[in-house]
This record gives C-alpha cells, sequence and structure tokens, in this order.
C-alpha cells in the first residue's frame, strides 16, 4: 500500500505532526498528534475529532487565493471541514470547497 499521509515536527521541533494532502482545498492540512487521536498508519489514516481549517479567501491574484473555493468572495471566510477514517475523508456541508458533502480517498502523499 502507498502512504496517504507523512509524520514531521513542528517548527520548534516539539510537537509530532501528521501531514495529508487535502483534495478539496488542494493543499497540505496538518494535525497535530496529542490534540487529536491518530491510529499510526500513514496507509490508512484515521484522525479524531473532526479536522476543522479555516481562513479568509485573498483577492485574485494573490498567491494565498485558494481556486478550490473559487464561490468565496475575497475578504470572506473559508472552510474545510471533514472526518479522516481508514484513509478516506469525508467532507462536511459546512466546507466552501467543491467536494462538500463528498467522500473521497486521501491523495497518495508524495514529498
Amino acid at each position: 500500500m502507498t502512504a496517504r499521509a507523512t509524520l514531521a515536527r513542528d517548527s520548534a521541533g516539539g510537537a509530532e505532526l501528521v501531514i495529508f494532502r487535502c483534495p478539496g482545498c488542494d493543499d497540505n492540512h496538518r494535525i497535530s498528534v496529542g490534540t487529536w487521536t491518530f491510529n499510526g498508519d500513514l496507509e490508512r489514516p484515521t484522525f479524531s475529532p473532526s479536522v476543522l481549517v479555516s481562513g479568509v479567501q485573498w483577492d485574485e491574484g494573490s498567491g494565498f487565493r485558494k481556486p478550490s473555493h473559487a464561490g468565496v468572495a475575497p475578504g470572506a471566510p473559508i472552510v474545510c471541514h471533514s472526518y479522516v477514517t481508514d484513509g478516506r475523508i469525508q467532507f462536511l456541508g459546512d466546507c466552501t470547497h467543491v467536494l462538500a458533502g463528498q467522500t473521497v480517498d486521501l491523495p497518495e502523499w508524495s514529498a
């Protein structure tokens, strides 16, 4: 099987992190082990509780703009809220990207 997540340490070298690629945001999300429970399986990761990532949509042309949240106006909130279970990601209805309400496999991890 192929890894769908990777382990890292935060920039201060303290907390252990699990990083995975979110297909809804087309970006990496990370969780801190200890804050979330993690089953230890990088091929079929499970985290608990849900993973909530939020921010603000940037202006068109900005390097920080999230094209996957295209329907969100600049300055408005963007949300990615999901459950990750056995290597699949269930996007909840409050997500502001096109995968809201869908469940898909986590993509393979590539560094």
